[in-house]
């Protein structure tokens, strides 16, 4: 500190207070290592993020919205309800880790999957290939959601990929050979090889 004229106190060392911006970028995590295989994408710390292997490409995504949650609780609910009692069909909810090939791990939204009678699933290496998919779009994931992995989606033999528009209360439905998908604002009927089937109310899912 030193005088001035005047005799107010200048000081010359005194540290900066951190700007605004600056706090910001202090809070923020540290940028990821690139990642090159599912191996070291599973060797990942948790942070919160959903974490996803796309041929080959580490894509993450933020934590969802409350509303995208909503939704997806009643595709639980649905699902659930509907395979009740069944042995050879189990419905699950990401976070999940569901390998469809060596370069793609994928962690649908809503998925349900095969499974032999009397034996129970243990690990997400054992779910195989989902027999419906389901991905609930979002700012963040709707080009993706649509374009790479709805590609990854029908090449790998999901039988049934259903989109979920929120935007524009509507469902569409992908089948592995499909060009175009199916456009459903009421009802969506479906069928898995097992047997099992119902009809999903389709503006149920949107209703506040």
């Amino acid at each position: 500190m030193m005088g001035r004229p005047g005799g107010r106190p200048i000081f010359v060392h005194a540290p900066l207070l951190p700007s605004a911006e600056a706090i910001q970028i202090m809070s923020m995590p540290a940028a990821y290592q690139p990642v090159t295989s599912i191996e070291e994408l599973l060797a990942l710390p948790d942070d919160g993020m959903r974490h996803e292997f796309l041929d080959g490409v580490h894509v993450v995504t933020p934590a969802p919205r409350l509303t995208h949650q909503r939704v997806v609780t009643r595709l639980l609910s649905h699902l659930l309800a509907a395979l009740s009692g069944r042995e050879d069909a189990e419905v699950f909810s990401s976070p999940a880790d569901v390998r469809l090939g060596p370069r793609t791990l994928v962690q649908p939204d809503v998925f349900v999957v095969c499974r032999w009678p009397g034996r129970e699933l243990m690990d997400w290496s054992e779910v195989g290939v989902p027999l419906i998919a389901i991905e609930v779009l979002s700012d963040f994931t709707a080009a993706r959601d649509r374009g790479q992995k709805r590609r990854i989606y029908q090449q790998a033999g999901v039988g049934e990929y259903w989109i979920i528009d929120m935007a524009s209360r509507l469902v569409e439905r992908w089948r592995p050979d499909d060009t175009r998908p199916e456009i459903a604002a009421e009802m969506l009927s479906w069928t898995l090889p097992g047997g099992a089937a119902n009809t999903l109310d389709v503006p149920a899912l949107f209703r506040p």
